[in-house]
């Protein structure tokens, strides 16, 4: 019996190391993700009886949007270890970012539209080089009759991570303030606006009559300290989202329908994204989208999480879609383009990376490299919490497939490759029912597509 004790003893102590562990690894996601965060400002909704917000009729307008361009000026540098690290930490082109953006601004005046959204991170850190060289060919765009508007994403503006790469050294550069920023940009949105924000970089547009586009600022680039790394989250202060409910109010008095763009999503775009990447969401999203619904805003451009994504937030009679555009730099490369006809929406998408240099392997690597990229992140997570090498490569790949597979929208589950778990380790087994809820969560689709959709606002 004493025996029996003994040799039990090592399996119920390792059992309760790995419960600690995998509890460890809970409190240390909700750490890093900043807990269950709570707004911190008011969002005053619009007040009005029972029934559904008032709908301005939209007017007809054709436009294309794209995001997350990152751009990186090669001048730069673009050899050598300390750019090699850079390029393989994230799923961003880096190299190729100027030829990508060249096609998508011939594609989009090809296209014959009016005006293009550009829903932040212009830049790749925020550099002062590759600042000016968006600026230059946004020129061109505006030099065929197409207005631009941007907003900033949270790489653009006073951002400790600008640097230059030579060999094995990463250097400092200049990046940019919030007035650089609205100067730079000042044929791109800023300059033309009807309405500036005097406590950000939001800002109202009316790119078509009867269309007024709220571009909201949402990024906390002022928190951002030298030596520390840039600040991913989001979020509205109350004296902007007071001006926001002020512009809205009026809006709707001088019947003008409105779409907005900001970086940060307002809706989850996949079951367990806010548990998971807060970061990519507002602070307080879920108050802050059914406060745009109330004022009969019905649809928001975002980007910041390289998808190509739509999804719906409903709220007891409102409703709001958060579009999100993919990165243009970030396989499969999209642009979309976006008709309002009599009160209806229409979003077609069109993937460049097949098109960029036609006759070579560059889309399938593109997607490679991605896949890739990720797979490296979560492996490199895993290995944090002692998961086996073998281990660490099976959910590594599966949660690679899973990001591709949402990047490109339109997810189907059964396009989604087994996972044999029965080949993972206990260890293996645990930390993955932990994290299951990101594969389940990527896999599953939200209302409505994602590519090409017919979208009802009035």
């Amino acid at each position: 019996m004493e025996k029996r004790k003994r040799k039990k003893l090592p399996v119920i102590l390792a059992v309760i190391a790995a419960l600690l562990a995998v509890s460890c690894l809970a409190v240390f996601v909700l750490r890093a993700c900043g807990g269950a965060a709570q707004p911190t400002v008011t969002f005053n909704k619009a007040q009005r009886g029972p029934g559904p917000a008032k709908i301005t009729a939209y007017p007809d307008a054709a436009f294309a949007v794209i995001s997350d361009i990152h751009l990186y000026d090669a001048s730069l540098g673009t050899e050598g270890a300390a750019f090699e690290e850079v390029l393989y930490s994230d799923r961003k082109l880096l190299r190729d970012s100027a030829d990508l953006l060249d096609y998508a601004i011939d594609e989009i005046i090809a296209s014959g539209v009016r005006f293009v959204l550009i829903s932040g991170d212009l830049t790749k850190d925020g550099e002062l080089a590759c600042h000016t060289l968006a600026a230059e060919k946004f020129g061109k765009l505006t030099d065929n009759g197409i207005n631009v508007y941007v907003v900033p994403g949270n790489h653009d503006v006073n951002n400790p991570d600008a640097e230059s790469y030579s060999g094995d050294t990463a250097s400092h550069v200049d990046s940019i303030s919030a007035d650089d920023f609205a100067r730079i940009y000042a044929d791109f949105g800023y300059g033309g606006a009807i309405r500036r924000d005097d406590e950000s970089l939001s800002y109202v547009a009316e790119p078509a009559d009867g269309l007024w586009l709220l571009a909201i600022d949402s990024c906390r680039y002022r928190e951002n300290q030298p030596g520390q790394k840039e600040i991913v989250g989001g979020r509205i202060n109350q004296d902007t989202a007071d001006w926001i409910a002020s512009v809205l109010a009026d809006a709707e008095k001088m019947d003008k329908a409105v779409v907005a763009m900001m970086h940060h999503g307002v809706a989850e775009h996949w079951t367990g994204q806010s548990k998971l990447h807060p970061d990519y969401l507002v602070e307080g999203y879920s108050d802050f989208g059914e406060f745009l619904a109330s004022y009969g805003a019905r649809a928001v451009f975002t980007g910041h999480y390289h998808a190509l994504d739509i999804t719906r937030a409903d709220f007891g009679g409102g409703y709001i879609y958060d579009i999100e555009t993919g990165s243009l730099i970030t396989a499969p490369c999209p642009i979309r383009y976006v008709s309002l006809t009599g009160g209806d929406m229409v979003v077609r998408s069109d993937v460049i990376a097949g098109k960029l240099r036609p006759g070579t392997d560059f889309e399938p690597e593109a997607a490679a490299f991605v896949k890739a990229t990720v797979m490296k992140e979560a492996a490199a997570t895993l290995k944090k919490y002692f998961v086996s090498d073998k281990d660490a490569a099976v959910i590594a790949g599966a949660v690679g497939d899973a990001f591709a597979a949402h990047y490109s929208g339109d997810e189907d589950p059964a396009q989604r490759p087994p996972l044999d778990e029965s080949a993972l380790s206990l260890w293996g087994r645990i930390v993955l029912s932990t994290q299951k809820y990101v594969l389940d969560g990527m896999w599953a689709d939200k209302y409505p597509a994602d590519a090409d959709v017919d979208l009802l606002l009035n």
